[in-house]
């Protein structure tokens, strides 16, 4: 049963606290019900609609949030806490993603097959799931809602939209710039906790989440119980590897922004740096490389490492150092709470920590990133392999030969030679293996095997 909150969902300032950036009514079970409703009517009109029509609604859906992109900017950069070096670049990937999928719309809807005798007619062909659930987090909180929105939204499908609560004014803000584009309720957003994404996946044709493991394995559970397909993105225990060759300042300096950009708040953020063979002033180069990225007020030009989502956040991070001391690490920069308004904390290093410590085998999800020692590349595999989840991994070396042994070795989704673990391309397959993705990949062409289904058809006279 779902019960009504007596609060409304509400959404702070990281940086200013006190300030409240956007307020919505949580839902309850009326809201859910009506939901589902015209949800499913919107998606039996939605599918009916023809291909090209789809497209032309999704391109101007694209043209009303480019004409929104500097308030979108703005409402990012308050809401979430992520700085202004980064957060144009959100919208702007928000508004391609759109654009991209209102071509897809216009591509093949199936294929034929020789037919058992020459008057029959074999094919298959993709339909629309019907209406499908989304559960996104606060991090991307315009790009990862719209990555998953649009090619639901392409592919024929209605969808309901529950964000992190953290992150609840751009999800509105984005649902007021696109709705009126759509048939009516073909996309809503739905306030509320975890109660109401539970209510709604029941309720629903397909479930997409991306949010932290412990939650992401419920929703896979509960998914199959309900009969239903999910795909769930959980996170990742990311690894920069140093090969003995690699341009040691050059690596240095991408890693330090990969492990605290935007506090470190990625899922695809460096939080492990395997050194190989002798650290030949690499530690001392990357401790420079995060002292000088400059830090403070999300807002500001230049800032590139704002505050944590809250207090809860920052506490983790500290207590992850505290611990790394206690299992006798060193922490070499930072460590403590930041200085600042807000919920700021200091970009944290921590050395001379085995592989197996607790720091290098769980998310903390802030500035925090442990530098481990390896004897030669087929241990720096090992470590970077020796954890449950497997995202991303960097490699850094000159060596071409030795990046592709490297390469083919690794167990994670997401491979970057001489590139920062943090970058996505919204056109490629985005997922990871182990306990970091559940079901297809996302975005890109790949985004169709889960909006879609194959039905088979044969006809004969």
């Amino acid at each position: 049963m779902i019960v009504d909150e007596e609060r409304p969902i509400r959404s702070t300032d990281p940086f200013r606290p006190d300030e409240v950036v956007a307020e919505a009514e949580s839902w309850g079970s009326d809201a859910v019900a009506a939901a589902v409703e015209h949800g499913r009517k919107a998606a039996a009109e939605w599918r009916a609609t023809p291909a090209p029509a789809r497209a032309q609604a999704m391109g101007a859906a694209a043209d009303a949030v480019a004409g929104a992109a500097a308030e979108l900017t703005e409402l990012v950069i308050r809401e979430v806490g992520k700085p202004r070096a980064e957060a144009p670049g959100e919208v702007q990937r928000a508004i391609s993603i759109l654009r991209y999928y209102a071509q897809q719309t216009l591509d093949p809807d199936g294929e034929t097959y020789p037919a058992p005798d020459a008057r029959s007619l074999l094919m298959a062909r993709r339909r629309p799931r019907g209406l499908v659930t989304l559960i996104t987090p606060w991090n991307f909180p315009i790009a990862i809602p719209l990555w998953k929105a649009a090619p639901a939204l392409a592919y024929g499908n209605a969808v309901l939209l529950k964000p992190a609560r953290e992150a609840i004014g751009v999800a509105l803000k984005v649902q007021e710039l696109i709705a009126p584009h759509l048939p009516d309720h073909l996309l809503q957003v739905a306030p509320g906790d975890s109660t109401i994404a539970q209510a709604l996946l029941r309720a629903s044709d397909a479930v997409s989440f991306t949010g932290s493991t412990e939650a992401g394995r419920h929703v896979a559970r509960a998914a199959t119980e309900a009969g239903i397909p999910a795909q769930c993105e959980m996170g990742g225990q990311n690894a920069s590897i140093v090969l003995a060759d690699a341009d040691r300042q050059r690596a240095a300096t991408q890693i330090a922004g990969a492990a605290m950009g935007y506090a470190g708040q990625k899922c695809t953020a460096t939080s492990r740096v395997i050194v190989v063979g002798e650290d030949n002033g690499f530690t001392e180069a990357l401790v420079a490389a995060v002292a000088a990225l400059p830090q403070g007020d999300p807002g500001e030009q230049g800032v590139q490492v704002g505050p944590v989502i809250n207090e809860a956040a920052r506490r983790d991070v500290v207590e992850a150092a505290e611990e790394a001391r206690s299992e006798g690490g060193r922490v070499i920069a930072g460590g403590q709470a930041g200085a600042g308004l807000g919920w700021m904390v200091a970009p944290t290093l921590v050395s001379g920590l085995p592989a197996e410590a607790s720091l290098n085998q769980r998310e903390v999800f802030g500035p925090i990133a442990a530098i481990i020692q390896a004897s030669d590349d087929g241990d720096a595999v090992a470590i970077a392999n020796g954890v449950r989840q497997g995202l991303v991994t960097s490699v850094y070396t000159s060596d071409l030969a030795r990046a592709l042994s490297v390469v083919d070795n690794l167990d994670t989704g997401l491979i970057r030679v001489n590139a920062p673990t943090s970058g996505v391309d919204f056109y490629a397959p985005f997922g990871g293996e182990k306990s970091s993705s559940h079901g297809p990949r996302e975005q890109g062409k790949a985004a169709r095997e889960f909006y879609t289904s194959i039905r088979t058809v044969t006809i004969t006279p």
